[in-house]
């Protein structure tokens, strides 16, 4: 905000973090002529998040299809190693198109590494890494939308 004493509505700002809690969003930025604002909470990323009860198991039928890894995944319940997404956006596995994906299928990474980047409001968060190790499962496809919580890759 420019120098001319013009003072912050705090009120509004109080307003958009309790928006913040009540949508689970973990950011909020509000642009009017020359005044922009940013309410931002802090994630836990080391923590993943359970954002869905896992399903009963459907009878067993006689030659079934077996069923998409990541789902099996998901319903057997949060992996120690999953990362999970931060913020709602949309998922890409390559820093551009045609370039090759930041990491694949048993690459070992280290803590901090980028594994991929989620846009959200035309800002490229890179995802870093939360543990090292080799990456035995990456949930999500190149340009998928995911939402906050959604389990992106396991690193074990």
């Amino acid at each position: 905000m420019s120098k001319d004493n013009k003072k912050f509505d705090t009120a509004l700002i109080r307003d958009l973090a309790v928006l913040l809690d009540e949508t689970n969003l973990s950011e909020i930025e509000l642009e009017q002529d020359d005044f922009r604002i940013r309410v931002a909470r802090q994630l836990n990323i080391e923590a993943p998040i359970s954002y869905a009860q896992a399903a009963p198991a459907p009878a067993p039928q006689a030659a079934s299809a077996p069923a998409d890894a990541s789902a099996q995944a998901v319903a057997a319940g949060p992996h120690p190693g999953t990362i999970t997404s931060p913020m709602v956006g949309t998922a890409y596995l390559a820093p551009e198109p045609g370039a090759p994906d930041y990491v694949k299928i048993g690459d070992k990474v280290t803590e901090g590494q980028t594994i991929l980047i989620v846009e959200a409001m035309k800002t490229m968060n890179h995802i870093p890494a939360t543990k090292s190790g080799t990456v035995k499962q990456i949930l999500v496809e190149n340009a998928q939308p995911v939402e906050f919580g959604e389990p992106l890759i396991i690193v074990e």
